[in-house]
């Protein structure tokens, strides 16, 4: 996790950060995952060259984009941006999920019920049902937790971090 300490934070962020970790951690073929506020500021992610959740690993997982958590939040914010106007455009409704699948990896976007973004880096290889099954739980948990104090709250705390 890119902020390691829970120190200070409510059990609400706590278990966000909890949710983000597993699902790094349990899901085979993710290398990286970012959650970016309606506004495009990174709220929690993972940290690739951390090991995923700042624990060491027997395999270090390999590196995001560019192995920062703050590209994989920029793209994130893109692609959301981008399918929510093509969304609108077409008069289509909401956009629940993009999935961007490319020669070394997939990127897959879910909107979260505040308008935030989950965003998932994966490996060519991975298995996309588990991982939007997966995406669609953390969704579905943090959905009704992330409230605009608590992205107040992870905003601090991802400034905070070092």
């Amino acid at each position: 996790m890119t902020a390691p300490s829970t120190y200070g934070l409510s059990t609400q962020a706590r278990n966000l950060q909890w949710l983000l970790t597993d699902l790094v951690e349990e899901v085979p073929g993710v290398n990286s995952v970012a959650v970016v506020s309606s506004d495009g500021l990174l709220l929690l992610s993972s940290d690739p060259a951390a090991g995923g959740a700042g624990e060491p690993q027997e395999t270090p997982r390999p590196k995001g984009p560019r192995g920062a958590s703050a590209d994989l939040a920029t793209i994130v914010s893109g692609l959301g941006s981008l399918t929510t106007g093509a969304a609108a455009l077409m008069e289509f409704g909401a956009v629940k999920q993009t999935m961007v699948a490319m020669e070394n990896g997939s990127v897959f976007v879910m909107a979260i019920s505040d308008g935030s973004l989950l965003g998932v880096h994966a490996t060519p290889d991975c298995d996309m049902s588990v991982v939007a099954y997966h995406m669609a739980l953390f969704v579905g948990r943090a959905g009704h937790v992330l409230t605009p104090e608590v992205r107040s709250e992870l905003r601090q705390s991802m400034e905070n971090t070092p």
